[in-house]
């Protein structure tokens, strides 16, 4: 049996637990975590060590009526206007946007999961000089994608398919890598398609 100096007895697998919770880290375990999550939880890291500033997107929701009691809680509200991507920040002096999606298909994904008013924004963005993109997640292959924006939406204007097949996404896309802390690489997913 192991002692601390101060009498108390080595438990490794509390310290595990403790230290990923401190660092907001997941283990590599827990595949079931939404995409959004994992993105959320690596600009949490990213951002605590100044390397970006990039934050999830509000939904807009117009508040209607709000519980007596608890002030905090919504009681009746609506979606106020149509909401543009899931994130957007700063990296490398860049302004950035994009949106995160998920699909269970290991062979394509489709273009309905694309709004119009997300195409609208993205393309925007781009053309102002910013950074605009898509992160893919291809849910049972557990293989997850930086795409360009403009490169997902020229081919949905020039194609007549009805979806991106896998295999375009893989040869046009950056593979994000999975690690302990952050979550997902994406830094360096979006170093290895705009800055090169």
């Amino acid at each position: 049996m192991i002692k601390y100096p101060n009498g108390e007895v080595y438990k490794p697998v509390e310290l595990k637990k403790n230290r990923k919770r401190a660092f907001g880290c997941k283990s590599s375990s827990n595949r079931g975590m939404s995409l959004e999550n994992d993105i959320t939880i690596s600009c949490e890291y990213y951002n605590s060590i100044d390397q970006t500033c990039i934050y999830k997107r509000p939904t807009p929701i117009k508040v209607v009526r709000m519980d007596k009691i608890n002030k905090a809680k919504i009681v009746e509200g609506y979606f106020s206007m149509k909401s543009t991507t899931d994130y957007n920040g700063i990296y490398r002096g860049k302004y950035m946007d994009f949106e995160a999606k998920e699909t269970e298909s290991t062979t394509s994904f489709s273009f309905k999961n694309i709004r119009s008013q997300q195409i609208t924004h993205l393309r925007k963005v781009s053309k102002l000089g910013g950074i605009a993109f898509f992160v893919i997640r291809f849910k049972k292959l557990e293989e997850t994608y930086l795409v360009d924006a403009d490169t997902l939406l020229n081919y949905m204007d020039l194609n007549i398919r009805k979806s991106f097949p896998y295999k375009f996404i893989k040869e046009k896309g950056v593979l994000i890598e999975e690690s302990y802390c952050p979550r997902l690489k994406l830094t360096e997913a979006i170093d290895k398609m705009y800055f090169k």
